[in-house]
């Protein structure tokens, strides 16, 4: 009985083709663009998880207060200096504590001139090993620096691409570097992080007189505790100690002291917050494709009288009548959001794949979420079944004369 129902609903949708896709379209456009933003928001935050499990559990960071946008230390209002790196290093728990530059200069090569990244590397062969470890740096050409490698940098992988230059820097080659050369010894390997791959890696003394940087001055501190189980006390410990020696109330310090796990939590809150738009938008579409259901179906009931009096006549029940148009509106729930998830999955593809070939990394991970299919899938056929209840229950309540009559 049921198949044989379903079939006239299918049949009735047919006679109507154009009117059958029109209403298609409000919940295909809904479902298509939860599926396909979802997933995009998902894979974004793939790559993003993917870049901090790369940082040690051990680490954490300090950094002043910034008031602008720019690398971490240059904007602030208030540099880190040498007391401050004592008095961390007074803390329990802390093991290393290594001062960092991180500015942006003028790089000139092959009569071109650009602007990038120059990060400081530590003077002391335990803290350097440190940064290569927590950093997942390595040297896909030549090498990385070590200890005595003055007037010598390492650069990111960006530097291998023609375009930023005219042609590709290679190692021993030398750059200018704010009007001072220096030799190319090794090329990064491509990582995951826009910063790493366009960044250019000197020795802290070089830099601070390249660039004219005080000793005292730094931009952000790379602090290793002892254990990962004490990240969390050794934070709170550093806090207190420099909100103490900067005289400063709780909530008002000019400082900020983070683990990745807290960078990561604040990522995936603002994606979060993301995802819950995007839902919001595209429940917006969904009621319109709702309405344009239920649009469908009064329009169906009226042009269809004389049929379900037919029906009714020849010993058709009023839950007969009800379940044809149910099922009428729950298929066109159901293949809308078929549809519009099938074409959400392939936007989403599209997306990924031009965003990695256009920066030559991967920065939208691509990947098919089952769950997410199945519930806007049957979502839409929820969307359905609701939006065709009312004019069901209209049909369903029609007396066979009138019916015939009309």
């Amino acid at each position: 009985m049921l198949k044989d129902l379903f079939f006239i609903s299918l049949n009735s949708m047919k006679k109507r083709k154009l009117r059958s896709w029109l209403t298609l379209l409000g919940i295909f456009i809904g479902i298509a663009a939860v599926v396909s933003l979802i997933s995009l928001g998902d894979g974004l935050r793939t790559a993003i998880t993917g870049q901090f499990a790369s940082l040690s559990a051990d680490t954490l960071t300090f950094s002043n207060a910034e008031t602008s946008f720019g690398p971490p230390g240059s904007t602030a209002v208030k540099k880190i200096n040498d007391n401050d790196v004592k008095l961390i290093e007074s803390v329990s728990n802390v093991k290393i504590v290594i001062p960092r530059l991180i500015r942006v200069a003028k790089i000139e090569y092959n009569k071109a001139a650009s602007y990038g990244y120059v990060i400081s590397m530590p003077e002391d062969k335990e803290k350097i090993d440190f940064i290569y470890t927590t950093m997942n740096i390595e040297a896909e050409q030549g090498k990385l620096i070590v200890l005595n490698d003055y007037e010598k940098v390492v650069v990111g992988s960006d530097y291998l691409d023609e375009n930023k230059f005219g042609k590709p820097v290679r190692v021993g080659s030398n750059i200018i570097i704010q009007g001072k050369s220096f030799e190319v010894i090794g090329i990064l390997k491509k990582a995951s992080t826009f910063t790493i791959n366009s960044v250019v890696l000197m020795l802290d003394s070089n830099m601070r007189d390249t660039l004219s940087i005080s000793k005292e001055e730094h931009d952000i501190l790379a602090i290793r505790i002892n254990s990962k189980e004490n990240v969390e006390s050794a934070a709170i410990a550093i806090e207190n100690k420099i909100r103490k020696d900067r005289n400063e109330k709780k909530g008002e310090e000019d400082f900020k002291v983070q683990t990745p796990l807290q960078s990561l939590s604040a990522v995936n809150t603002v994606l979060d917050v993301v995802n819950i738009i995007v839902i919001g938008i595209a429940a917006i579409s969904l009621l319109i494709g709702g309405i344009g259901i239920a649009n469908t179906m009064y329009t169906s009931v009226l042009e269809r009288t004389k049929e379900i009096g037919t029906m009714k006549a020849i010993g058709a029940k009023n839950s007969d009548i009800m379940k044809i148009f149910i099922l009428e509106s729950g298929i066109f729930g159901l293949i809308g959001g078929i549809l519009g998830a099938i074409f959400g999955l392939f936007l989403s593809w599209i997306v990924s794949y031009s965003a990695n070939s256009a920066f030559n990394q991967n920065i939208l991970a691509f990947s098919i979420s089952w769950s997410l299919l199945i519930g806007a899938i049957l979502f839409s056929s929820f969307i359905g079944i609701v939006a065709g209840l009312i004019p069901s229950y209209s049909a369903s309540k029609m007396k066979p004369v009138d019916a015939l009559r009309s």
